[in-house]
């Protein structure tokens, strides 16, 4: 499945908030994750431990490929269920080695078929993430464009664009 996104710099989470509130459709929710990064040589992949999850017992195992670029870009991913997270991570910690650990408190936002995320990073401060989630290649200009309308209403400056993933960034 693709999606088009930014992460950036984000100090002030309370005016994020206010404008999420405003532009949003729902509010998801407030998440903790655990994402432990594996070593890849392509791509990436994480393992999510997530307290949204209905069966708290379970976790995500998300590969995804997507370019170092800080604006809005496509990733192709796909977030498949584990049943025994704690299980799939030992194995892949012991076939892969584990890169990184990244823990985040998450406040997640949906505007129409675009999620906002409102993120707290232990040890790295705070950001600010969209993803533009859609099937029909055809759309794909249309969430480009979703994605710069919400950078310009955020106000993101571009300096505060991110190229990475919180696996670099940790």
């Amino acid at each position: 499945m693709p999606n088009i996104e930014i992460k950036a710099h984000y100090p002030d989470l309370e005016k994020a908030k206010s404008i999420a509130k405003r532009v949003a459709t729902k509010h998801l929710g407030l998440d903790h994750q655990i994402d432990t990064y594996f070593h890849t040589s392509k791509g990436r992949l994480k393992l999510r431990e997530s307290s949204l999850s209905a069966d708290k017992s379970r976790g995500y195992l998300i590969p995804y490929l997507r370019s170092d670029v800080a604006w809005p870009k496509k990733s192709e991913y796909a977030r498949l269920e584990s049943d025994e997270p704690a299980l799939a991570k030992r194995l892949l910690s012991e076939i892969l080695g584990v890169e990184t650990v990244v823990e985040k408190h998450r406040d997640i936002y949906l505007a129409d078929n675009v999620r906002i995320h409102l993120d707290h990073v232990l040890g790295m401060g705070t950001f600010i993430e969209f993803e533009a989630v859609y099937s029909d290649p055809a759309h794909e200009p249309a969430e480009h464009e979703k994605v710069k309308r919400l950078i310009r209403e955020f106000e993101i400056p571009e300096k505060d664009l991110i190229q990475g993933s919180y696996r670099e960034l940790h």
